[in-house]
């Protein structure tokens, strides 16, 4: 393909790179604006350097998969208000055999996640999630993060709807949702296995490490960058309820050993220099607070004894009654308590449906899928189903799409067909797909390094963008089965490339931020220690899964 002009070329490069930067780095020091800004950016530069037209820009924007990402981000936060990660802590905690079991389980688990509702989204509600299980049974949380976000990542590329590269495969070939599955499934599952063994294999001494008596693990990380709290459920000190103990020594008066540790604690919680008068304060108040106590009491037994008075010659007067009033109240007080029973019964019976209803709904989407509907449209339709079988006001939870990120890719759109229009991706392909032909083993090889680098130096849905048409072209010219086999080898190697690098997929990076936020049990994951594991898991588990994908 011949290049634009020499203008267009640089402009195109210019912008491009400014998208490129700010994806990779949203938190550039010069230009700290993110990535969804960056993206709009880059998209806006197009046009305005000229590379693009504005009729161009908007034609580029793929409707389809802006659609079905919507209808999929619904469905999630409907299936989580259905309980979904109660069943998924359930299912990660029942039995458990140790840090070695809890691993594989959270492998399984996100991997069969992503392939059903993309791995962005499955590490956007199960990294939290699978943070707090590690801290909650005192294990380090770096191999259950990798394996949340590697095991989303293989899972993912079993079906057309497991990520965006997927599905702009999916709607550019039109391979059907079997057919996708059919031809991806065997490498899947080697690859998972394999990817679990290799977290085993790094990690088992720290996996096997025993709890010493206090239930901690001892101390045998060395990593520098690894900061985290030890995760413990806050405890805060109120009175609820009291014992009668508890009364008599709060009648009997302040003892003077105590309200001083109390105050020395307060003191230094506080930070207060003058331990005399911030003791004499605390005696005060709590002298004040055990006459108020006092009152209180004695005041609540006046009325009890009042009451039970009452009510004596309340009975007095009732056993003159006649029966048949007596039994009329005792069945009336009866309705009134099965009348509460049903209310509440019915409440439990309508959560369970609506429940039922919703699982029925994703289930059938998924059929749907697989029965060859259009992909879009199918999880839209699922996703207004749920809304008006829920019956309310649907706005707090499409308030809760992540509506930046569709920003994203529709300036990711318009920023990549404008790199096009320079012509530098085609003149790239004329050199390499000579030395890229899916009919030799040579030329598969060469094929899987050129995606595995583009895929983690603009990342893997620009690349599948780009080298899509041109692989499936060169395939064709091979045989019609090829272009379907070079399609899928483009979906397996793009997205196990993801796990390469910190950078190499928007999974990893959800992962990573997301770990860092929480405050009790916060925990940053660094490029190093992901790529000790990356770089190993991705070459073996790519090489292992090439052979097996069938077109």
């Amino acid at each position: 393909m011949v290049l634009a002009n020499l203008v267009k070329v640089v402009l195109g490069t210019i912008a491009f790179s400014v998208f490129w930067v700010l994806e990779v780095f949203p938190a550039v020091p010069f230009l700290p604006i993110g990535r969804t800004a960056g993206s709009l950016l880059g998209a806006m530069l197009m046009v305005v350097f000229g590379v693009i037209t504005p009729a161009e820009a908007y034609s580029a924007i793929d409707l389809p998969i802006l659609g079905f990402l919507f209808g999929t981000m619904v469905l999630s936060i409907y299936l989580e208000r259905a309980d979904m990660l109660k069943y998924l802590g359930k299912l990660l905690s029942w039995k458990s055999k140790g840090g070695r079991d809890l691993l594989l389980r959270i492998c399984l688990v996100s991997t069969i996640f992503s392939a059903l509702f993309t791995n962005d989204t499955c590490c956007v509600v199960l990294t939290e999630f699978v943070l707090k299980i590690a801290r909650q049974n005192n294990l380090p949380p770096q191999p259950y993060l990798l394996a949340l976000a590697s095991s989303a990542n293989i899972g993912s590329s079993t079906t057309a709807i497991g990520n965006p590269q997927n599905l702009v495969i999916a709607v550019q070939s039109s391979i059907s949702f079997g057919d996708f599955f059919k031809g991806i499934i065997p490498a899947m599952l080697i690859g998972i296995v394999v990817n679990s063994l290799i977290l085993l294999v790094m990690f088992w001494k720290i996996l096997s490490i025993e709890m010493d008596e206090e239930g901690t693990i001892s101390e045998v990380i060395t990593e520098e960058e690894v900061k985290y709290h030890r995760f413990s459920p806050a405890t805060v000190s109120h009175i609820t309820s009291s014992t009668s103990q508890d009364f008599d020594r709060l009648l009997e008066g302040p003892s003077l050993n105590t309200e001083l540790g109390m105050a020395e604690n307060l003191r230094d919680q506080m930070g207060v220099s003058d331990p005399e008068s911030m003791t004499s304060r605390m005696i005060a108040s709590e002298t004040d607070n055990i006459y108020e106590i006092r009152s209180i009491v004695e005041s609540e037994t006046m009325d009890q004894v009042g009451r039970i008075q009452r009510e004596d010659k309340g009975l007095s007067k009732m056993s003159s009654w006649p029966s048949s009033v007596i039994n009329g109240l005792r069945e009336m007080c009866s309705d009134y308590s099965t009348s509460d029973e049903m209310e509440g019964f019915r409440d439990r019976r309508k959560k369970v449906i609506w429940k039922a209803c919703v699982y029925l709904v994703t289930i059938g989407m998924l059929v749907a899928l697989v029965m060859g509907t259009n992909m879009s449209w199918t999880a839209i339709s699922a996703a207004v189903v749920l809304v008006v079988i829920d019956f309310k006001d649907a706005r707090p939870y499409l308030e809760k799409v992540s509506y930046s990120l569709l920003v994203f890719f529709c300036g990711m759109f318009i920023t990549v067909d404008g790199l096009e229009n320079t012509g530098i991706p085609g003149a790239f392909w004329d050199v390499m797909e000579p030395h890229s032909r899916i009919d030799s083993i040579g030329g598969v090889a060469v094929l899987t390094v050129v995606i595995v680098l583009l895929s983690n130096f603009i990342s893997n849905v620009p690349t599948v963008l780009l080298l899509g048409s041109r692989v499936a072209a060169s395939a064709a010219s091979i045989s019609g089965g090829s272009e379907t086999r070079s399609w899928l080898i483009l979906a397996w190697v793009s997205t196990v490339a993801g796990n390469l690098t910190l950078l190499g997929s928007a999974s990893n990076l959800i992962v990573c931020e997301q770990a860092r936020r929480p405050q009790l049990f916060g925990y940053t994951l660094s490029f190093w220690s992901h790529l000790r594991f990356g770089l190993p898991s991705t070459i073996i588990v790519i090489a292992i899964g090439l052979p097996l994908i069938k077109g």
